[in-house]
């Protein structure tokens, strides 16, 4: 699945930028042999899909086991068990409770419903509730990664699509930025990187980095520079040398919510004067391994600006996966990508199905 699809625009045939076959019309054994890259592709992200998941399954399941151990049927002590193991599964307290009424209503209806068979049920209205926060995201059209929206939401043919990602220090922004372009880049885009974060003493020289290993363009100042300043530059230079993709990243240091807003509304607002819809998208980036600290940082930010997506990260290696069900729930915000892995290619696509199937097994 092609990461750039959310940018409404079609990838540019052929393969990479400046590869020999850039533009050119693929042989059907060229098509056959791009197919059965894109399906080993796939195979090897659910592998690690499932790795990365691997936590949260065994202790969500291994709590499920005893909360219905010796148990025949599902009545009020098997869900005040599952709404214990939901909570302490970083589900979040409102989606619990959605949840646990959803599965209430189903036992009134089937007075005799088995202890054995709550597993799936459970499943059922997960996948259940995030089918409808992406109904929700997407204005009532599911789609099969959450929130994409059609090429029409997307910047005039010709203009950069813009991303000014956000998000507290220590979450994998400067790692997301860095796999984004470098995923967009094997894809044929001409990427730019804004180092905007002039707050940071290290950030500058990760980006560097980062953009290096990605083939990306860095535009950047000294440190301690107006971060609204680095922006318009950057936007300014991508405009003018025909980049597909911006991606401005921003100070990370906790704010009170008058200050980050002034300061994320004074980037926008000049990166508005370069290109009048700008940013097109507004992504915000959240640790998955933080549990309940992901909600509070989720709400802060959306009550400071307007984020009109999330990358979940440092899911592999964590049990605290369900957060991912909640924050999609509870902030109908779509989750655009999660992280599965320190690999520049363990950035991926979130697919809800994808996600489900992972955390329940097939």
């Amino acid at each position: 699945m092609a990461l750039f699809n959310f940018f409404g625009k079609k990838a540019r045939p052929g393969g990479p930028e400046g590869s020999e076959s850039f533009g050119a019309e693929l042989t059907p054994q060229q098509r056959e042999e791009e197919r059965q890259q894109q399906a080993e592709q796939a195979r090897e992200q659910r592998r690690e899909l499932d790795a990365g998941l691997a936590k949260t399954r065994e202790g969500l399941f291994g709590k499920l086991a005893r909360a219905v151990a010796g148990r025949s049927k599902v009545d009020e002590g098997v869900l005040d068990q599952l709404e214990e193991v939901l909570i302490t599964s970083d589900v979040g307290v409102e989606t619990t409770v959605k949840i646990i009424e959803r599965i209430e209503a189903r036992v009134a209806r089937d007075k005799y419903m088995n202890a054995s068979e709550l597993q799936a049920i459970l499943r059922e209205e997960i996948a259940a509730l995030l089918q409808e926060s992406e109904r929700d995201e997407a204005g009532g059209a599911s789609t099969g990664v959450a929130g994409t929206p059609d090429a029409a939401s997307g910047p005039d043919e010709g203009t950069p699509y813009v991303v000014m990602v956000v998000g507290v220090n220590g979450v994998g922004k400067t790692t997301t930025i860095g796999k984004l372009a470098a995923q967009l880049k094997r894809e044929g885009r001409k990427v730019y990187i804004g180092a905007a974060d002039t707050f940071r003493a290290a950030a500058i020289d990760q980006l560097a980095v980062w953009a290096e290993r990605a083939g990306a363009t860095l535009v950047c100042q000294q440190m301690g520079s107006d971060p609204a300043s680095v922006a318009f530059d950057t936007l300014k230079s991508a405009v003018a040398n025909g980049a597909d993709v911006v991606l401005i990243d921003t100070a990370g240091r906790l704010h009170n919510k008058v200050g980050l807003m002034n300061e994320l509304s004074k980037i926008r607002n000049v990166m508005a004067k370069v290109i009048p819809d700008a940013p097109h998208d507004v992504m915000l980036v959240l640790d998955g391994s933080t549990g309940q600290n992901a909600f509070e940082q989720a709400r802060q930010f959306t009550e400071a600006t307007k984020v009109t997506s999330l990358t979940v990260t440092k899911l592999d290696g964590t049990a605290k996966g369900g957060v991912v069900i909640g924050i999609s729930d509870r902030f109908h915000i779509p989750v655009r990508y999660i992280g599965v892995g320190e690999s520049i290619d363990q950035l991926q696509v979130f697919d809800r199905r994808a996600f489900v199937d992972a955390l329940f097994g097939e």
